[in-house]
């Protein structure tokens, strides 16, 4: 992509371009409402960091690659996320970054499900050993359940996630909880709205 001479005509373009898809689709849903909103956070931090990028140099300097890790079992139930990405760091204190996400869930004799998609993080770290941060996920969602009633059945859906979380600092890796406020037990996501995460940037 061009770099752009004025930040602010790139930034209008990628808002434009999010009402224009927005009021364009017949699905209005409260769900796609949800997916529209990310779509525009998505879109702004891109254009925050193109901007930034302007100066090479200085850009690439600021920007770190990991991701994350999170685990969580229960009796016959496992869950497995994988999720690498990139954070661009305005300073010591405030950071943001995108990312993509794989995760597989099984629940013993109920469901396997396989899903994938992206995120957008913020992090805050008000001292350097605590990391606050702040999470949208947009997963598609491939569901194979088995139940003694309604039979086995397939089944394929988006989810979206808002995660607040906090996490204990050391140098380039992070320790902590997140929490998913927009949690539904209904939904075969998540089995729980809080998980534990290891997240890892060099």
């Amino acid at each position: 992509m061009q770099k752009y001479d004025n930040c602010n005509n790139l930034t209008a373009f990628f808002i434009h371009l999010s009402i224009r898809i927005a009021n364009t689709t017949a699905m209005k849903t409260g769900a796609f409402k949800i997916a529209i909103k990310n779509v525009f956070i998505v879109l702004f931090a891109i254009s925050t960091m193109l901007c930034s990028a302007q100066d090479d140099a200085g850009f690439w300097s600021r920007v770190r690659f990991g991701g994350g890790l999170g685990v969580a079992f229960g009796t016959g139930y496992t869950d497995i996320t994988v999720a690498p990405g990139a954070l661009y760091e305005f300073n010591q204190y405030v950071g943001v970054g995108i990312g993509l996400q794989g995760t597989y869930i099984n629940q013993k004799n109920y469901f396997t499900s396989f899903l994938y998609g992206g995120s957008v993080i913020g992090v805050l770290n008000p001292i350097p050993e605590i990391q606050l941060s702040a999470e949208v996920e947009q997963l598609r969602v491939n569901l194979d359940v088995e139940d003694q009633i309604l039979g086995n059945y397939h089944e394929e859906f988006w989810n979206t996630g808002l995660f607040l979380g906090a996490g204990y600092r050391m140098e380039n890796v992070t320790i902590g909880g997140r929490y998913n406020v927009l949690f539904d037990e209904d939904d075969f996501v998540y089995s729980a709205a809080f998980m534990p995460f290891i997240r890892v940037y060099f």
